[in-house]
């Protein structure tokens, strides 16, 4: 079995430098405090960047959601979107690096006097990390799907854990997942408080029944550069697209199904709760994906 996130070994990673507070190092050197807010309380906001052919993709977007993410959390990052464009280009740069990578940019409420929730324990410096590697999505992925299970584990409301914040804190989305995989699966397939379906745990669902791509209203789920790449272009294509709350019966029912997310792009899904689909890919899956790669490539020469 493997998740959406797995990706193919290259061992050029093995010496990959980081980007750590203004400098690059070994990945093998790179080191935060055993009091760092992020690692003791998951005190942070990150985001995953796709480069391709030379270019970074969708970064003003990603750039919105971590700036707005840290807004929330008033986390002041010290960079300016300019200066962080820089940490990335001289990360990709010392890495030789021009297409088929997937960089992390991890920013954190820094070190703390004590390792405690209270935010004004934080001695004033966040910490931002950068690590870039080689990366491709796993070939067989792909090829054969996705199996997907239902979870008894819920995405949660703004006000309860805001799902949209890409937040350091990921148990819920990890407990999520073991959930599936003890079930035989690959990835958890999330419902929202009133038990409609809502996203994966690590990337957005959508599904095609009689040619209409359907998914959840968003409420609930990941706030998805991707996903929101791939609304825009059903719409901009004239493919059916219908935003909604959707029983779990509905999805199990699909013709075909995908989820989307920044290092898999577009992948299809072969089976929901042990019900094979009757189609992975599908033709839908497969016009969106190609669709997906033709954005890809224009973002790129722009």
């Amino acid at each position: 079995m493997a998740g959406s996130q797995d990706f193919e070994a290259d061992p050029r990673n093995e010496t990959a430098r980081v980007w750590l507070n203004g400098e690059l190092v070994p990945r093998g050197e790179a080191r935060v405090s055993l009091f760092d807010a992020g690692f003791g309380m998951g005190d942070g906001v990150w985001e995953g960047l796709r480069l391709h052919k030379g270019a970074l993709l969708f970064l003003d977007a990603h750039l919105d959601r971590l700036f707005a993410g840290a807004a929330a959390i008033r986390l002041d990052i010290g960079l300016s979107r300019t200066e962080i464009v820089a940490a990335l280009q001289a990360t990709l740069a010392a890495n030789a690096m021009t297409d088929g990578a997937h960089l992390r940019l991890m920013v954190t409420r820094g070190e703390k006097s004590t390792i405690s929730q209270d935010p004004r324990n934080a001695l004033g410096r966040p910490t931002i990390a950068i690590t870039a590697e080689h990366k491709r999505p796993a070939a067989g992925n792909q090829d054969a799907g996705l199996a997907l299970a239902t979870v008894s584990v819920r995405c949660t409301p703004a006000a309860m854990f805001d799902m949209r914040l890409n937040s350091h804190s990921r148990l819920n989305l990890i407990t999520a997942l073991f959930e599936a995989i003890e079930a035989g699966a690959d990835e958890a397939l999330m419902l929202d408080p009133a038990g409609f379906v809502s996203s994966c745990n690590a990337t957005n669902f959508f599904w095609v029944k009689d040619g209409e791509v359907l998914t959840s209203t968003g409420e609930f789920c990941f706030n998805g550069v991707t996903r929101a790449q791939v609304i825009a272009l059903c719409r901009r294509h004239g493919l059916p697209l219908r935003l909604g709350d959707f029983a779990p019966e509905q999805a199990r029912a699909a013709d075909e199904a995908f989820v989307t997310g920044t290092l898999g792009g577009i992948t299809p899904v072969r089976s929901i709760d042990g019900v094979a689909l009757p189609a992975c890919p599908g033709p839908a899956t497969q016009r969106v994906a190609a669709l997906y790669e033709d954005l890809k490539d224009a973002e790129a020469a722009r």
